[in-house]
């Protein structure tokens, strides 16, 4: 009996030595063939549409991002703008430059560039922002905008999407601009610039690759922009039928 209980000890031991030699090597070589961030690329446009409004205006309007990096720093080129078909003049024309890095677990901080060239005067910004997933599945993107005239304003994008089944998904967005000053040159008016609150029906034909819609868009400006709005003989209200595609590539 004493000479098994000294050999089963000293088995143990062994067997500890061997383990730990195993496990050693075992993390040498994972440190060793430890490979760089896994970088991704991609396309989403998430509107790519056609409006009708409720007095015959015609608008084509798009709204993408493209995307290259890693988890901890991507690059993006967000891209957006409406064209009126009639007049054959884009209304709004926008190009933004920016690096994205993670602050928290649902969210990342941008910094960047924009650039509008529109028909009307051209504007180049400074951008901060941040953009994520807030509480109850609500995607949102707020950004800080400081022009080359040194106006200052913000803007705030959220979006929430209802999966009525598998293929049919209905999205609700909503977006609001905020000046702190005023850029007559360009329409805007210092306080609460303009709202766009949207409803899209989509179906998904192929993994969310290719995403049919139609939907309505209501579009209102307000406070001293809405006064421009009507000198320059524009509207400061219209609602919208829309028909257009969500793509990802």
């Amino acid at each position: 009996m004493s000479l098994i209980r000294i050999r089963k000890p000293a088995n143990v031991v062994v067997l500890m030595l061997l383990s730990g030699a195993v496990a050693a090597q075992a993390h040498m070589v994972d440190t060793t063939q430890r490979k760089d961030p896994l970088k991704v690329w991609g396309v989403q446009v998430e509107e790519l549409e056609y409006r009708y409004s409720d007095d015959g205006e015609e608008l084509g309007v798009w709204n993408a991002d493209v995307f290259y990096g890693t988890d901890e720093l991507k690059f993006r080129w967000l891209t957006s703008g409406e064209y009126a078909i009639e007049e054959q003049s884009y209304e709004g024309l926008e190009n933004q430059f920016v690096a994205q890095v993670p602050i928290s677990t649902f969210f990342d901080a941008k910094a960047g560039v924009r650039f509008d060239t529109p028909e009307v005067p051209d504007r180049t910004y400074a951008v901060l922002g941040i953009t994520g997933l807030a509480p109850q599945w609500v995607e949102v993107d707020a950004s800080f905008y400081y022009s080359n005239k040194g106006n200052t304003s913000a803007e705030i994008d959220a979006e929430y999407e209802l999966l009525l089944s598998n293929y049919w998904i209905l999205a609700a967005t909503f977006d609001a601009t905020v000046a702190f000053s005023e850029d007559r040159d360009i329409g805007v008016g210092k306080g609460l610039v303009s709202t766009e609150t949207g409803l899209r029906l989509s179906y998904d034909l192929v993994d969310r690759a290719i995403s049919p819609y139609v939907g309505i868009v209501h579009e209102k400006k307000f406070g001293d922009t809405a006064d421009f709005a009507r000198a320059d003989g524009g509207g400061t209200e219209d609602w919208f039928a829309v028909i257009g595609a969500r793509l990802v590539f």
